[in-house]
């Protein structure tokens, strides 16, 4: 990894309706401009520790809390919070809004997570501002991705499954010929009754950490859970895209051509059960250009998938500055 260069600007922009995106910025001031998009959806920027995936001294870094959590205003959780003005559209216009504000022409957009997902439907959007993509645990939440995170790996995890769903079933949420659980939780974490909300972010909170275990030897607690604030923004964000597949119809996937001509690395463990490698591969299949490298010993990533994906940064990088010489 590089230094995590220190921020040297930050500020909240304006966007529509009465949203202020907190936004960041490191690295050279006159590098090549890249843009990181964060997990969750929720995840939010944390301590910023993508900055260390990125050479301060080659790239102009910048990144967004995405609508709705971290820094961002209003949490998706204030009372009053229209969930309607929260979708994958509206964080795409974000960003554009953002590089406008910065007055960059194109940029490098790093995503992982969901913020894969994220880097996709822009890049498909707005082919012509990116110079190149890099993705680390790829996903691009269709709705095989979701069922098989919120149902299929229960397979893999009987017992916690149990919990996860028994936890909707008891509290009411499951209705008649309702057979998707994501959609059982999200109502829930939209109760009136904030004991019900906080139930169900403990539950969801708890499941997540099961199904990212793999490769570790244990479960561990993710200590954000502890934050009740993350906590219930996170859970809230992920249950509300999950539960409407991302609001991308049709799937990415599906509209893979909108990539071509885009360089890109994916970046996927091979012991990623949450999100199987599938999806890496069936994008790579469809995105001529793109190279896929799959970890054999790594899960949801990991310290070997992150040093591939700083070699990747820096090998754009070679690819951008020799394009402009």
């Amino acid at each position: 990894m590089f230094p995590k260069s220190p921020v040297r600007r930050s500020g909240h922009l304006p966007v529509e309706g009465d949203h202020e995106i907190y936004w960041e910025e490191s690295g050279n001031p006159d590098g090549i401009p890249a843009i990181y998009l964060h997990g969750g959806p929720g995840g939010g920027l944390g301590n910023g520790g993508y900055r260390a995936k990125l050479d301060p001294e080659r790239f102009r870094i910048i990144a967004l809390d995405q609508r709705g959590c971290g820094r961002s205003r209003p949490l998706v959780t204030e009372p009053g919070y229209d969930l309607a003005e929260n979708t994958t559209a509206h964080l795409i216009r974000d960003i554009e809004r953002l590089r406008e504000h910065l007055q960059v022409e194109a940029w490098l957009v790093n995503g992982v997570s969901w913020g894969s997902t994220l880097a996709l439907a822009y890049a498909q959007k707005h082919p012509d501002r990116v110079h190149g993509v890099v993705l680390m645990a790829v996903t691009t939440t269709s709705r095989f991705e979701v069922d098989w995170i919120t149902e299929t790996v229960g397979a893999l995890f009987p017992e916690a499954w149990e919990r996860f769903a028994g936890h909707a079933e008891r509290a009411g949420a499951c209705r008649r010929g309702d057979d998707r659980l994501v959609e059982a939780y999200l109502r829930l974490l939209t109760d009136p009754d904030p004991a019900v909300r906080d139930a169900a972010s403990q539950a969801w909170a708890d499941w997540e950490d099961t199904h990212i275990s793999i490769g570790t030897g244990r479960v561990h607690r993710d200590p954000r859970w502890d934050d009740d604030r993350f906590r219930h923004v996170m859970t809230t964000l992920v249950t509300h895209y999950w539960a409407h597949d991302a609001f991308l119809d049709p799937p990415l996937l599906e509209r893979a051509e909108r990539l071509a001509g885009i360089p890109a690395t994916l970046i996927h463990g091979r012991r990623d059960v949450s999100g199987p490698v599938v999806t890496a591969w069936r994008l790579h299949r469809a995105w001529p250009g793109s190279e896929l490298l799959v970890d054999e010993g790594e899960g949801h990533g990991g310290g070997d998938m992150v040093q591939a994906w700083c070699a990747a940064n820096s090998r754009h990088a070679d690819r951008i500055e020799s394009g402009r010489s």
